[in-house]
């Protein structure tokens, strides 16, 4: 019995090691999305996604990873939580502004500090908070809408009259911190890609099974998702088969209507 209650501890201890590791990971997944409505002025156009920070640092391997590779980063919402520093949060948001500009939407756990201290390490570091309003970035005469909304757990403004505002002809990309957010935005086919985080994968999943879907990018309905498994952890900082990432995310213009560029 002694030996294999040795054994036990030892795959205990061995399973904790790997999920702490799990947890940690710096992996950058790249991804490539084509859409046949993307302007093509625009060539390719770079987004490094990260989101569900929390507790942890930014790794520089991260940020060497990315560094001259994107046109802008996005966190997606849960930059920090209840007892975080905040120079730890000023420290990882100047690390992500020497690779590019810097967005921002709210998540669940950044309402747990004080809202203007977030504003204050946002001002000092040139972060652009994108808080139910739309950011466009152009070129030539074409235009790129990141629609940034506040949390599902916040009182949203009427998002009828909210979405009517953003320019029909722009490429609509919308940032949410909670996905579920997606299904209470009308007119959803004019969004080509959603932006999100906040479920972490399941972080745990057990035989596959956890309380959430693991991360990935799939279609709602005409709508693309990507849902990351986010960078940092909740409660606990370890994770099973739902690693931690990040996203180096390339959109493109899909040229099967354009056969001869």
């Amino acid at each position: 019995m002694e030996y294999f209650a040795i054994i036990f501890v030892m795959l205990a201890v061995f399973l904790v090691y790997y999920m702490y590791v799990e947890a940690f990971s710096d992996v950058v997944k790249k991804e490539i999305l084509q859409f046949p409505n993307f302007p093509i002025e625009f060539g390719e156009f770079h987004i490094f996604f990260i989101s569900d920070i929390h507790r942890r640092t930014i790794s520089e391997t991260i940020i060497e990873q990315i560094k001259g590779r994107t046109d802008i980063v996005i966190i997606g919402g849960d930059l920090t939580e209840k007892g975080v520093p905040l120079t730890r949060v000023i420290d990882n948001l100047k690390k992500l502004n020497k690779i590019a500009p810097v967005f921002f939407v709210w998540g669940n756990n950044d309402f747990e500090l004080d809202q203007d201290q977030l504003i204050y390490a946002f001002n000092q570091t040139g972060v652009k908070e994108l808080k139910n309003t739309v950011y466009y970035i152009k070129r030539k005469d074409k235009k790129i809408a990141l629609i940034g909304l506040d949390d599902f757990s916040q009182e949203l403004p009427p998002l009828d009259l909210f979405m009517e505002q953003v320019e029909e002809d722009s490429f609509q990309i919308l940032i949410c911190h909670n996905p579920e957010t997606l299904h209470m935005v009308p007119d959803i086919q004019n969004i080509k890609l959603v932006l999100s985080g906040h479920t972490h994968g399941g972080q745990i999943r057990i035989f596959g099974i956890g309380p959430y879907r693991k991360g990935g990018i799939r279609k709602v309905r005409e709508t693309t998702l990507l849902n990351s498994n986010g960078y940092g952890t909740t409660m606990l900082p370890l994770r099973l088969g739902a690693k931690a990432e990040t996203h180096l995310i390339t959109i493109k213009s899909d040229n099967s209507d354009h056969p001869f560029l």
